[in-house]
């Protein structure tokens, strides 16, 4: 077997280098946020994903000789100096960068990623006792020690229901959010540069960059922002019916309501009727059902719906087609 001969770009070394600063047994929460911010940039969200596809390959690559005789090399250093273990960390950088090490590299250090593709949710049984519900297009990175349980979200949505362990802190980090748990459920979302936590049941303790701690108790919910995390009442019945199956609407604008729907679609809705956009609708939907949100919006708004190249499908003012 042989490396990849791609060159590697300035984005999968930067990304490789983030797997090793991420794998810590404590990783800061200005680390996770300056994460954050680098992953914004599309090219380097996507050498971040080409590493972590590596976890499957290197699952298929167990016992391969060249493999083994690689990891064998780096784990026993000539000497144990700073130089020698400087040198062994470069060379698992390398391996990284190289497209072959990743995933083994995270396996050796505890930590498990989960993910969901777009339309798909899943539930997950972690080795603590607690469980975990990933919505559409999310991915959470897992490890779990002796001393703690650490959670990052990376993308999209997670509920979570946390088995009681007073020795062990539950927590999980979300972009400049860290939640921890003191026995509870709740649902912790990515949105763009902001999180949002969710109490349904029990409390968390919500930290947020450039903001002090707060309590949440249940059908209450925190948001960052650039001055720590904001407060707010909210129905986390309503908030988490996703966890169901189901997407619930109360007085939604149509607009939000056609981007919540497009989260668990491919094949999209778009909106062109800037009368109906802002205009609240109600209603309880199957997630994934487009057909089903399609005929209520242009029942309600006396729209049409238009088939765009694609599989998109456009609503437009009835009797309106200038596309």
């Amino acid at each position: 077997m042989s490396a990849s001969e791609t060159p590697a770009t300035p984005a999968d070394r930067e990304a490789a280098e983030w797997f090793v600063r991420l794998s810590a047994t404590s990783v800061s929460t200005e680390a996770l946020h300056d994460f954050f911010e680098w992953r914004k940039a599309p090219e380097n969200a996507a050498a971040y994903r080409r590493q972590e596809r590596n976890w499957d390959r290197f699952a298929r690559l167990k016992g391969d000789p060249e493999i083994d005789a690689m990891l064998s090399a780096a784990g026993q250093p000539k000497s144990r100096t700073a130089g020698s273990g400087r040198l062994i960390l470069t060379g698992v950088v390398a391996v990284l960068i190289a497209g072959l090490g990743a995933g083994l590299y995270w396996r050796l250090n505890a930590a498990t990623i989960y993910a969901t593709e777009v339309g798909e949710q899943r539930s997950i049984a972690l080795a603590d006792g607690s469980s975990v519900k990933l919505d559409t297009n999310s991915r959470i990175r897992v490890r779990l020690s002796g001393s703690e349980r650490q959670i990052e979200l990376l993308e999209g949505q997670a509920l979570f229901e946390v088995a009681h362990d007073a020795t062990r802190p539950f927590r999980v980090h979300a972009d400049a959010m860290t939640v921890t748990a003191l026995g509870t459920v709740f649902d912790v979302r990515l949105d763009g540069a902001n999180a949002r936590v969710v109490l349904v049941e029990g409390k968390v303790r919500v930290e947020a960059l450039g903001g002090s701690d707060q309590i949440l108790l249940p059908d209450q919910s925190a948001r960052t922002s650039g001055q720590g995390a904001r407060t707010q009442p909210i129905d986390a019945a309503v908030a988490t019916s996703w966890a169901e199956g189901r997407l619930t609407f109360s007085n939604t604008p149509l607009q939000v309501a056609v981007t919540e729907v497009n989260r668990y679609l491919t094949a999209k809705i778009e909106i062109d009727a800037p009368h109906a956009a802002e205009t609240p609708i109600s209603g309880v939907f199957q997630a994934g059902d487009r057909a089903a949100f399609v005929s209520a919006a242009s029942d309600v708004f006396d729209l049409e719906a238009v088939a765009q190249p694609g599989g998109a499908i456009k609503l437009v003012p009835r009797r309106t087609k200038n596309l």
